[in-house]
């Protein structure tokens, strides 16, 4: 028993490279991230004005002939260029009677991201802002792809002047250390994230890894964006303290109660699901004001969690599937790369099983937080 509450640091020897894996499912086919993207798109909807707003203070304080603004994370689908869309045309409409700036769109996300199929939704995107143009001039907008990890530097200095990020800074840069006893065995079996039943050690280890994390990703920002620029960051959250917060934790829970179906048929080995853990932290409001705080190149003018209805149409079977296919577009890289492709479908129906009985029960929620930060 000791030894599960004297952790060590050492990264477990099987933890997953990340960047090198985690990527969104590819493509347009029925498991894509293109096809199963809708909760993400409802939680960017939620803080469209909050972007929209934030950029058109950042144009009117500046006012530079080329306004650079960054998406971070952007993924595949249609949501990638959305709120890229509501952005320009709400700078431009600032400069009504006078042409507008340039437009540089810096789209990111990892290696492995599925960029092709942002861009060839380019003719779509642009048509879309010449029809809202009218008879106005034309906003000119450049796109460009820039792969790699937003925990480190993506570009020149002080060169950016809005940044906005949504739905990816709950995934860390790697699966904390300290989730091994002092056997170097699993502290967190049966689980890949924090439960209920998680001795503190897990808990505290995700914190520290997301506090490095999120620290590197500020002082990466804060080289980057010009004095007056903003960023508006959406993730995973919770509402209080509670690191088991049930609206965080159940839809994990029910993916680790799938893993322990497959193992009772004998399709995957218990100590393959014991040496699982999944990269994501959902932080509270309050790690996030301390982290803006102890790097202190940023102000934050605003922060709120909202708070999503997963199962809110009334149809069960409907809600649990439009989940359970969202879930199985973002993780697939991770779990096909860990557990081996062959066991995704049979795993994945029984989390839709899952999820729809957890939806007959009760509601199922998520929180989303959403900050404006401020360059200093």
């Amino acid at each position: 028993m000791s030894s599960s509450l004297h952790c060590s640091d050492d990264p477990a020897p099987s933890s997953m490279n990340v960047e090198a894996v985690l990527h969104m499912k590819a493509g347009l086919g029925e498991t894509s991230y293109a096809k199963n993207s809708t909760l993400q798109k409802k939680s960017m909807d939620t803080v469209k004005s909050l972007v929209t707003e934030s950029a058109r203070d950042v144009y009117a304080l500046l006012r530079p002939e080329r306004f650079t603004l960054a998406d971070l994370g952007c993924s595949s689908g249609t949501n990638a260029l959305g709120m890229v869309e509501e952005v320009v045309r709400s700078v431009s409409d600032l400069c009504r009677g006078s042409p507008p700036p340039e437009f540089s769109v810096l789209l990111n996300d990892l290696p492995t991201n599925d960029f092709n199929t942002i861009f060839s939704r380019l003719p779509e995107f642009t048509g879309k802002l010449k029809a809202d143009a009218g008879a106005g001039a034309d906003p000119m907008v450049f796109l460009s792809g820039v792969p790699g990890s937003f925990y480190g530097r993506l570009f020149p200095g002080r060169s950016v002047h809005f940044v906005c990020s949504f739905s990816s800074l709950h995934w860390l840069s790697q699966v904390p250390p300290g989730l091994l006893d002092d056997m170097n065995g699993p502290v967190n079996k049966g689980k890949m994230f924090i439960s209920s039943t998680s001795p503190p050690a897990v808990a505290a280890a995700y914190s520290r890894q997301f506090r490095r994390d999120f620290s590197l990703f500020l002082r990466s920002r804060a080289a980057e964006v010009v004095a007056g620029g903003q960023m508006v960051l959406a993730m995973l959250g919770r509402e209080d303290e509670r690191h088991a917060d049930r609206n965080m934790t159940l839809l994990w829970d029910l993916l680790s109660e799938s893993f322990a179906a497959l193992v009772l048929q004998g399709m995957v080995e218990q100590g393959k699901v014991d040496a699982y853990d999944a990269p994501f932290y959902a932080p509270s409001i309050r790690e996030i004001e301390e982290e803006v705080r102890r790097e202190g190149s940023f102000r934050m003018g605003y922060a709120r969690a909202y708070e999503a209805n997963l199962s809110g149409s009334g149809d069960a079977r409907r809600d649990g599937r439009t989940v359970s296919m969202a879930v199985r577009a973002i993780q697939e890289s991770m779990l096909g790369h860990h557990f081996g492709t062959e066991i995704i479908d049979a795993l994945f129906a029984k989390y839709t099983e899952l999820v729809t009985a957890a939806m007959e029960r009760e509601d199922v929620k998520s929180v989303q937080i959403g900050v404006v930060l401020t360059r200093l």
